[in-house]
Formats: C-alpha cells, structure tokens, sequence
C-alpha cells in the first residue's frame, strides 16, 4: 500500500496518524478482465485506487457502438463518481478492460477520512479538481479540434492509450468510428 502513500503524497504530506487511518479503510480486490465495476443504474459505492489495470468509462449502446469517454491507468484514482458522491444511479458503466487490482473506500469510510484526519479533505479537493480540469480538457477538445488533431494530441498527453487501448474504444473515445481512426492512422 505504500505505493498509494507516495501517490498522495504528491498533493500533500500525510502524517503517519493520518496514513494509518486511511490505510486501515483500504479494501483490495482483484477483478478479471472485462469485469463491470459499475453498471448502469447502479450505484457506484466505492473511490477506488489501481494498482494494475485498466478501467474504461462508457455509454452503452444498442444499435451500435459504445461511447468510451475515459479511461483509468495503474497509480490513478477511480470511481464512477458523480454516482459516487450523489448517491445517486450511474449514467454509464465501468469496466476492467485488464485483470485489474483495487484498494477500495466505501462513501462511508470516505466521510471518517474527510473528519478524522487533517489531510483528508486537502486530497479531496486536489483529488476533485484534478477530475474536473481533465474534465473540462476533453470537453474542450471535443467541441474544438479535429477528430485527427485529438488523436495526434494522444501521442503527447496521453500515449499509454494509443499502446494499450484497443482501436474500437480509442475511435469511440476521441469520437470516431473504428474506420474513420484507421483513415488518419494511415495518413500519419
């Protein structure tokens, strides 16, 4: 678990009070491949740490494809979590694209870490803000660049997608179909 230790202690230094009740919350659970974390309607009940894995975010569809519009890598926090936070039914579902490793918090341990530790609501808040500046990112670059020029944006923000994501969910998630992606790939 030390290795979510040192994640956090990039936003703010933890006193080891603080990390000993934080840790003590932590859950771990191993999920296989294509495993759904979070279905839709489904109340998400836990902020979760990876460990190993990867997490895609999507919209399911019928008639066609699904709409992938995130992803979560090892080192990274996880959660459908406007689900989360409001209690209220997800909008979409989560799946373990990997075999995937989780330290889980319930929204009940969440809520003694925010009040019994100094710390807590510091990561919180960094934690929300990050969410909601990558967020704003894709939005932005949804209404505002090419299909293309958010691929090639890929290739500098965020390459582990292009290395590890399979095509039909990388062309959903920068909002193509698969043949439109393999038309830019071969013009590159």
């Amino acid at each position: 678990m030390e290795f979510i230790r040192k994640h956090l202690e990039l936003s703010a230094k933890l006193t080891d009070q603080d990390w000993a009740f934080f840790s003590s919350r932590l859950i771990r659970n191993e999920f296989p491949k294509k495993t759904l974390l979070v279905q839709t309607g489904q109340v998400e009940n836990y902020l979760s740490f990876v460990e190993k894995g990867i997490i895609r975010f999507y919209i399911p569809k019928e008639e066609k494809n699904d709409i992938t519009f995130s992803f979560t890598f090892d080192g990274n926090f996880t959660s459908a979590y406007e689900s989360f936070i409001t209690k209220m039914p997800s909008a979409y579902q989560v799946e373990t694209l990997t075999p995937t490793i989780l330290w889980r918090l319930t929204h009940a341990d969440l809520q003694e870490i925010y009040a019994h530790t100094d710390i807590g609501n510091t990561i919180g808040r960094l934690a929300a803000e990050r969410i909601y500046l990558e967020t704003s990112k894709r939005e932005l670059s949804l209404l505002d660049q090419t299909a293309e020029q958010r691929y090639l944006s890929l290739f500098t923000e965020q390459p582990q997608l292009i290395q590890k994501i399979p095509l039909k969910y990388l062309a959903s998630y920068i909002g193509i179909t698969p043949q439109a992606l393999s038309r830019i790939r071969k013009r590159i």
